[in-house]
């Protein structure tokens, strides 16, 4: 008998050999129905592979993202299935799940291509194979075999795949008439595939090698309900709506000009305001926490880059070096704020007594991206960062930890962001060697981050391996409206810029010591953070942020007086907005200020002017009633400080 331990902690006993079907089973018949795989202590393998040994066993099912990697990766392999079935002679590459879906790529020979006229046909043969209920079968191939079999199917990416895989390591899958080389998981068998459509075609490199073949990559996503296909492809439609590059140049925050040069946004004046506002909150923030505002320079010498260690890791991928006219003198566009900080905290010789200091500074930056990797906002060659480093004793970092998690779980509150995880990325146990730092410092920090995290109630995963060469971090991961994850704020413990930089500070006991480096950045880059902001919210920022709060709608030029009276107020009471003195309807000028995402819009006419009121129309709400001016701005205010205090949501 082997112990099988559940993730409620719970031990039930099975015969060696038992099954994950039969453990699932075993708590109960709905689990065993919908289970797609199983994780065997931290490996995520087929349902039916037998558990001769004591483990930690978990059930995974379509709510699990390991669960829908199986089946989309499975899917994959149908499609392949399909794909041979409709083209004879294909060759294939690999099939891998992505984050939503999955591809394969495929050889089709010369003279013949698909495009997304062929989905449908393709689409009909993955349902058709898909009903069959064909199983996955799993099978251990010697590499000879495995060679032989590739070579009479006449399959040379599959051959040059095996090149580099050990005898005794080699898997094959087969479905129905189809077999892959493959190290799986899959599911049991075809029958849960129900909903099946192919996305995109596109051509990649084999290996992404551009010295390859290119070869035709094909896009897919599956689910086991028609329904969730159809609300997945709503949600598609409706981030096409919430793009922030459409909606950028309709609410006109931001352009791009190719005189000015790709991936380099230029602010419009509505950008701007709402860029601003979102630096003077986080000034306003920075200085409450003790934060020093900094400024430094674009530019970088040479020897700055050498001593910090990003002109080793990344000048190569850099901007050029700027020259001067003095031989031997170089400049970079500054890719990082960190280096010029620590020369700040070398400016004059430091006490423990002096620590923590902060210093922030809202920086911008440049790092060379490739053309075809810049989108939008969200992959830009110039961007500025909320960037600050708190310069510590170790006997700090907790207490610095806490204060920053405070700081981003504020920005969230504020700007409506409540879905998030918080990642605590750890050194590898195993492999010590790779970090830089003591054991005792190490131990130190991730011990910090961890309290910190739990004493804050953060939901959070922990990942072994993922923390930086130079110490371990927490990253902040948040689902949007669309339920989309994006990483937004981080924290990082830095022990190799100290040393790099010989940073000292002077000790109790007058010994000369290292402080802990710490990166923080709640934004991250404004100009990412404001693409992300964007969809979330389609446009309807936080009316707190929201580069126009108000629109003044006179019906008629006769009351443009009295509208103007209203605009005067408004805009001595620090709320930003505009009056519409346009000779349209009123209905032209608020299907105009709904179209803009205008908040409020308020209506001014004959009824309007005689009591002193105005009307007020909510964007996407309509009609609120009317109200005297004064109480509408106490309103106004009080609906502010209520999203700021994170007492309602933005």
């Amino acid at each position: 008998m082997i112990d099988i331990t559940l993730p409620d902690g719970s031990v039930r006993q099975f015969e060696a050999g038992a099954s994950g079907y039969d453990v699932a089973a075993s708590i109960s018949e709905g689990l065993a129905r919908n289970a797609l795989g199983v994780r065997v202590n931290g490996e995520v393998r087929d349902l039916a592979r037998p558990i001769t040994e004591n483990a930690k066993v978990e059930i995974l099912t379509w709510n699990d993202p390991a669960g829908k990697a199986t089946f989309w990766h499975s899917s994959a392999h149908l499609l392949a299935e399909a794909l041979e079935a409709l083209y004879p002679g294909v060759k294939l590459g690999i099939g891998p799940a992505i984050e939503n879906g999955f591809y394969y790529d495929i050889d089709l020979g010369e003279g013949r291509t698909i495009s997304t006229d062929d989905f449908p046909k393709i689409e009909q043969k993955m349902v058709e194979l898909a009903r069959k209920k064909s199983q996955y079968v799993r099978r251990e191939v010697p590499k000879d075999e495995a060679i032989a079999y590739f070579e009479e199917k006449g399959d040379p990416y599959k051959l040059d795949l095996l090149q580099n895989l050990e005898d005794g390591q080699i898997t094959f899958y087969t479905q129905g008439d189809f077999t892959d080389l493959c190290r799986g998981p899959h599911l049991p068998d075809t029958s849960s595939i129900k909903a099946v459509k192919l996305m995109n075609v596109a051509g990649a490199y084999w290996r992404g090698d551009e010295k390859n073949k290119q070869l035709t990559r094909i896009y897919g996503i599956t689910f086991p309900k028609a329904k969730e296909l159809a609300e997945y492809l709503e949600k598609l439609e409706e981030a096409k709506r919430r793009d922030h590059r459409k909606l950028g140049k309709e609410l006109e925050l931001f352009a791009f000009s190719e005189k000015v040069g790709a991936g380099l946004p230029l602010w419009l004046p509505k950008g701007t305001a709402l860029r601003e506002r979102l630096e003077q909150f986080m000034r306003k923030a920075q200085v409450k926490a003790g934060y020093l505002p900094v400024v430094t320079p674009h530019i970088g010498s040479k020897e700055l880059y050498v001593t910090s260690g990003h002109y080793e890791k990344y000048g190569a991928d850099s901007f050029q070096p700027i020259k001067t006219p003095n031989p031997g003198e170089e400049f970079f566009l500054k890719p990082m704020n960190c280096p010029h900080h620590c020369e700040i905290y070398k400016t004059k010789p430091r006490s423990y007594r002096d620590l923590p200091l902060r210093l922030a500074e809202f920086g911008t930056v440049y790092r060379y991206e490739q053309s075809g990797e810049l989108h939008g906002l969200t992959r830009v060659r110039g961007f500025t960062q909320d960037d600050a480093h708190i310069f510590c004793r170790p006997d700090q970092v907790k207490e610095e930890f806490t204060k920053v998690i405070d700081l981003v779980l504020y920005v969230f509150r504020a700007l409506g962001f409540e879905d998030y995880t918080a990642q605590i990325s750890l050194r590898d146990p195993e492999n010590k060697a790779k970090y830089i730092g003591t054991d005792e410092n190490w131990a130190l920090a991730e011990t910090a981050i961890q309290e910190a995290a739990a004493e804050k109630g953060l939901p959070t995963v922990t990942e072994l391996g993922e923390a930086a060469f130079y110490g371990p971090k927490l990253d902040f991961m948040v689902r949007d409206a669309l339920g989309r994850k994006w990483q937004l704020g981080t924290i990082q413990v830095d022990y190799n810029l100290p040393e790099r930089f010989e940073l000292e500070y002077v000790a109790p006991d007058n010994s000369r010591q290292r402080p802990v480096m710490l990166h923080r950045a709640p934004f991250g880059s404004l100009e990412r953070f404001v693409a992300v902001l964007i969809e979330h919210c389609a446009g309807n920022f936080p009316l707190w942020l929201s580069p126009e709060q108000f629109a003044v709608l006179p019906i008629s030029e006769k009351y443009q007086d009295y509208a103007q009276q209203v605009y005067d107020r408004l805009i001595q009471a620090e709320l930003r907005g505009s009056m519409d003195n346009r000779d349209e309807k009123i209905g032209r000028k608020i299907r105009d200020a709904e179209i803009a995402k205008i908040p409020y819009m308020l209506i001014v006419g004959e009824k309007e002017q005689e009591n002193g009121i105005v009307s007020v129309r909510k964007h996407g709400e309509g009609d609120v009633g009317s109200i005297p001016i004064d109480a509408f701005v106490r309103s106004f205010q009080g609906q502010v400080a209520d999203m700021m205090e994170g007492k309602v949501v933005a």
